[in-house]
């Protein structure tokens, strides 16, 4: 297909389109003339999940060409390309050098040990639960730490899940795209799930019979 079709396939604007081209997102399309480029269903399928990990991953585009090129190199064993994507995912960091970031990362540290989880804590993610631990406990919520392990409970399971799904793919590059997919798409999954079992969760402790108010009429 021309470039005007591929744009109209998948909602991406030619100029658009060609910035990924140049950028090093999508591979270019094969030449049929000096000006004139042909792109199949493999662009189509690198433009969705381009977009996916822009519009709902919330990824910049330079952190998604670092996950592209994990998933494109095939000495990239599965576990790399887990770690090349959630890597990329969680806020910039800023530290701060006081009692309570210390005490989260102390907190952090020894649940990576206690559980026997396969990790470190200085990874990116360990380091985002010390600084959310931590912004807890400046604001007089520091017994969150108490809850900490029914919530590791829960992402163990999501986490068997996630790769679970990845587990079923059969073609090589199936798999190595489903673990992006599960890694970056699939917490935002989980982010609006737990959100609508908070709402759930709220009504049952605290509301009454109520309906919601978007799902009120009149």
């Amino acid at each position: 297909m021309r470039i005007g079709e591929l744009s109209r396939k998948t909602g991406v604007p030619v100029p658009t389109i060609k910035y990924y081209v140049r950028e090093g997102l999508l591979p270019p399309g094969e030449l049929t003339s000096p000006n004139q480029a042909s792109y199949g269903e493999a662009h189509e399928r690198r433009l969705h999940l381009i977009r996916a990990l822009l519009d709902v991953g919330g990824m910049k585009v330079a952190e998604i060409a670092d996950v592209l090129n994990a998933m494109d190199d095939p000495t990239r064993t599965l576990h790399k390309v887990l770690g090349a994507a959630a890597s990329r995912l969680g806020p910039a960091h800023t530290e701060h050098d006081d009692t309570e970031s210390a005490a989260a990362h102390a907190v952090v540290a020894d649940l990576v040990s206690r559980r026997g989880w396969r990790t470190h804590e200085t990874t990116p993610a360990a380091a985002d639960l010390a600084k959310a631990l931590a912004a807890m406990a400046r604001l007089g919520h520091g017994a969150f730490v108490e809850v900490l392990d029914a919530y590791a409970d829960a992402a163990e399971q999501v986490a068997r899940a996630d790769l679970a799904y990845v587990d079923r793919r059969v073609a090589v590059e199936d798999m190595v795209e489903s673990v992006v997919i599960g890694t970056v798409l699939g917490e935002a999954v989980f982010n609006a799930l737990r959100r609508l079992a908070h709402v759930d969760a709220s009504a049952k402790l605290y509301g009454t019979d109520e309906m919601p108010p978007e799902r009120k009429t009149g």
